[in-house]
């Protein structure tokens, strides 16, 4: 399992992913699970993944040595749809190559993957999708502007509580990674490093992923800051008073 979370905001994209992966709790590695295609001036695409380790490699693979060739691929498509429909259809074509063997060779296992694509293709504004396993895929908006794949669940009330369409890349950050922390803490399957981009909106910049490893100064003070807030918070509501 793993956790990743995207936003789109009026001022710019925001990607996270941790990097554990495991098969059970005696096999546990890290993998990088964002990948950046782009081109300085004219787009950014990120990637995310989370599911099956085999399979997101072979389409990140196949994405990135098709991405030199002929026809339509993910350096010269001209809409962000475009390029999230692209990675759905490299999707389905991994699982179906892969669970396509002898029964007693693939029986049990899930090659199904997520993936988070997003980013800013010149001529339209940014966006970022959530390519589900079938291929088919969501996209953000203004109401419900982030989208997470993965361990969710214990991360997604502080998001849902404070980030909207018009919060700052400042603010995502910090909540983004409360977000992490809360997760980290709940599910042994989820684990630092981090890998955080920021991206402001018609910037065009080059990609500078950071990493955000368990010494990462911000990453601890926000981390125990906000669980001293909690407890003070826990602390000064009032107790009930039914059983008195």
């Amino acid at each position: 399992m793993t956790y990743c979370v995207a936003m789109r905001l009026r001022a710019g994209l925001l990607f996270a992913s941790d990097s554990r992966t495991n098969a059970g709790v005696d096999h546990i590695a890290t993998f990088r699970k964002m990948n950046v295609f782009e081109q300085p001036g004219e787009r950014l695409v990120t990637l995310l993944n989370a599911g099956n380790l085999a399979t997101t490699q072979s389409v990140v693979s196949l994405l990135r040595q098709r991405a030199v060739g002929q026809g339509a691929h993910l350096m010269n498509l001209t809409s962000m749809y475009d390029v999230a429909e692209l990675v759905g259809k490299t999707l389905k074509e991994v699982v179906a190559r892969d669970s396509d063997g002898p029964g007693q060779l693939n029986q049990g296992v899930d090659f199904g993957a997520n993936f988070i694509v997003g980013g800013q293709i010149r001529g339209e504004a940014p966006r970022i999708f959530h390519v589900y396993p079938q291929g088919n895929f969501i996209e953000a908006t203004e109401d419900t502007p982030y989208l997470q794949i993965g361990e969710s669940k214990y991360g997604k009330p502080i998001i849902d509580r404070v980030i909207d369409f018009d919060s700052s890349l400042a603010e995502a950050t910090k909540c983004a990674l409360i977000s992490f922390d809360s997760t980290i803490r709940s599910n042994l399957s989820v684990g630092l490093p981090i890998d955080m981009l920021l991206y402001k909106t018609d910037s065009f910049a080059p990609a500078q992923p950071h990493r955000i490893t368990k010494e990462d100064p911000y990453f601890m003070k926000v981390s125990q800051g906000w669980g001293g807030g909690l407890k003070r918070v826990f602390e000064q509501l009032p107790d009930e008073d039914w059983f008195a």
